[in-house]
């Protein structure tokens, strides 16, 4: 009972973990002009601030895969302990970063850490309850996951209102070395493989701290926040103000503080790989990393790597894919091929042979992949929609109509939890998606005008419930026809797979749109036609209004399309998922 306990408070914690961790994917949607500004970049140079945002993803998506199969061969408790060390971490570089690489590194660890969590928390509720109890205990944590991203903006907005950006990620720093903390005492720094078998996170026979290791993290976290944090009163003194001031050059990094802060890392580094018993066993991980499969998950991070640049640092207002995106495809349809022929000849690849075989298992993958697709049409367009009609000049007020799509997705969430104890999750997933279809295809019908009447959330909310809907039981229907062994590289998958098809689907949908937005125009009279000689006048924006309403009308329908068809393959391709106990009549009936 007393382990049911703990492992059950372990679950808890990789919740709320989870949760904090997707709240910092959406917390520089209202910071991120003040960010940009932070590392010398104005505001009418967004489309340079876009690595802050894409390298969150890069981390998030690229390393997933890897990191999910560590946590079937090392253990759960140690990847969601590492996860949020190096989110603390990332968190820390973030809220240090004077400029553009440094933020980027840091949202790049952020992404990593965060990612790190959702696997193994979802691989945990498969090691703690049965198979006919598991839906409920994953639509809380898909619910909790979905509930960051109402979390984040309104996290964001309130630091912001008290203090600097940088107290965003101070918060953050803070958060993730008391959830690791938390973690490592209920876990009593054991950990679970997938496959049952009992692994340790620290060499043998390694109770004493490492205190060298102690004292030059301390040294190098004391060194790297003094340099950022600049205090007046040893700045402007003769001697100590000299820590300030760069040997060479005119980087930070080349003061005396900036070259202390990275002699103290790079010692850190060789103590931990030379130690008997290092601060942080990066030996031991390293050796899961190969045992994992390396190679394969470099392949397959190239090949993710340049799907989210091609995509990520596009305007999706202008453009279907970066100026540099056919170059990305190129490299990661090479990755692609190479990883084929990788797993097909690899000893212990990254994905075991057979680990997918059965047709829930890679169907709940490719329902996840057309979730997102769809998905990604609300969270982008219904805020332009916005701005483009009824909020033109505050992007907060756009937002807050996204709002009560978000808020009605964990609700879902945790309903499709529940049904999966009488339902089966092909149906489940299917109703969801329905309900999806049916709110995009309403929001397509939208005039200029809708957002101003109370029926414009009645869409939304039905949208962003059937969403939630199909969460848990394409978790569940993965995790049930897949062995205890790949649990956490399953759910990774299945996350990862998500996150690409939003990519795919906002160059997708962004396509057709501006297709539809191009030919309205086309049919545009002239602006002498309209306004009788005038450069500008009220019934020309007019026209131009309705081409953009136009333009997120099919959309909409695009992502109507796109729902439906995610449910028609949850109904055939989910089928046979055993997420439900067995009846007593069934278990008579099978013994003939």
């Amino acid at each position: 009972m007393t382990q049911v306990r703990a492992g059950r408070g372990l679950l808890a914690l990789a919740a709320v973990a989870v949760a904090f961790a997707a709240a910092d994917t959406y917390v520089v949607v209202l910071a991120l002009p003040d960010i940009m500004h932070g590392v010398g970049l104005s505001v009418e140079q967004l489309q340079k601030g876009a690595p802050i945002v894409s390298g969150f993803l890069l981390g998030y998506v690229a390393m997933l895969p890897l990191i999910g199969r560590i946590a079937d061969l090392r253990g759960r408790p140690p990847v969601l302990v590492a996860g949020l060390v190096v989110f603390a971490f990332g968190s820390l570089v973030t809220a240090l970063a004077y400029d553009l690489p440094m933020m980027v590194t840091g949202r790049f660890l952020q992404g990593v850490g965060g990612g790190a969590l959702v696997p193994a928390t979802l691989a945990l509720v498969a090691d703690l309850y049965p198979v006919e109890r598991r839906g409920v205990p994953l639509g809380v944590v898909s619910a909790v996951q979905e509930l960051g991203s109402v979390i984040g903006p309104l996290f964001g907005a309130v630091i912001l209102a008290v203090a600097d950006w940088r107290a965003i990620f101070a918060v953050n720093l803070l958060a993730g070395v008391v959830l690791a903390t938390a973690i490592a005492r209920v876990s009593g720094g054991r950990a679970d493989s997938g496959d049952g078998r009992r692994r340790s996170d620290r060499p043998a026979g390694a109770s004493r701290p490492d205190l060298l290791g102690a004292a030059l993290l301390a040294l190098m976290l004391t060194a790297g926040i003094v340099l950022r944090v600049r205090p007046a009163a040893l700045v402007s003194d003769l001697t100590w103000g000299q820590l300030w001031i760069p040997t060479v050059g005119t980087s930070d990094w080349m003061t005396p503080l900036g070259l202390t802060t990275i002699a103290a890392g790079l010692l850190l580094v060789v103590r931990c790989l030379t130690a008997r018993r290092p601060l942080v066993d990066l030996r031991g991980w390293g050796a899961s990393a190969r045992e994992a499969d390396l190679t394969g998950a470099v392949l397959l991070a190239i090949a993710l790597g340049g799907v989210v640049l091609a995509f990520a640092t596009a305007d999706p207002k202008v453009q279907v894919m970066s100026a540099q995106g056919g170059w990305y495809l190129v490299a990661a349809a090479l990755a692609t091929v190479a990883l084929v022929v990788h797993l097909r000849h690899a000893e212990a690849p990254l994905i075991p042979r057979g680990a997918l075989a059965a047709r829930p298992a890679w169907g709940s993958v490719l329902v996840s992949f057309f979730v997102g697709a769809a998905l990604v049409a609300a969270l982008i367009d219904v805020p332009l929609f916005a701005r483009s009609t009824v909020y033109p000049d505050s992007q907060l007020l756009a937002a807050l109509v996204l709002v009560r799509f978000l808020v009605a997705l964990p609700v879902g969430a945790v309903v499709g939890g529940v049904l999966l104890r009488r339902l089966p999750a092909a149906a489940i997933a299917a109703a969801g998606m329905a309900f999806a279809a049916a709110g995009f295809w309403w929001m397509s019908s939208w005039g200029p005008d809708s957002l101003s009447s109370w029926t414009a959330t009645l869409p939304l909310v039905i949208g962003g419930f059937g969403f939630g809907l199909a969460l848990a039981p394409v978790n569940a229907a993965v995790l049930a026809t897949t062995d205890a062994g790949v649990h956490g590289l399953a759910g990774a998958l299945v996350v990862v797979a998500r996150m690409v098809g939003m990519l795919v689907g906002v160059a997708g949908l962004t396509t057709l749109g501006l297709r539809r937005y191009y030919a309205e125009q086309a049919d545009l009279p002239p602006v002498k036609e309209v306004c009788g000689g005038a450069s500008r006048c009220a019934a020309f924006s007019d026209l131009i209004r309705a081409a953009g309403v136009a333009q997120e009308h099919t959309v909409f329908a695009g992502a109507a399309v796109a729902a439906l068809v995610a449910g028609a393959l949850a109904l055939v391709l989910l089928r046979g998922a055993t997420t439900r106990g067995v009846g007593t009549a069934s278990a008579l009936r099978a013994l003939g």
